[in-house]
């Protein structure tokens, strides 16, 4: 999901609150699983980039082993 439909369903359960009515309970699951989603994807992306970071050391570490040779 992206931030678009993050903002979404947060607007979409404010108007509610705003009107004193309880959101549906499938409202409710749409807005958790776009938060859990948002959060897995960064979790994905920091993962991402430590493995991008693993690839510079190793590239780094191969270079240097080479320049010795």
């Amino acid at each position: 999901m992206n931030k678009f439909a993050v903002a979404f369903a947060a607007a979409a359960l404010m108007s509610l609150a705003a009107c004193g009515e309880k959101p549906a309970e499938p409202t409710n699951n749409v807005a958790n699983e776009v938060v859990v989603n948002e959060l897995d994807n960064a979790a994905n992306a920091a993962d991402n980039a430590a493995n991008a970071l693993d690839n510079v050391a190793n590239a780094t570490n191969n270079v240097a082993a080479n320049a010795a040779h």
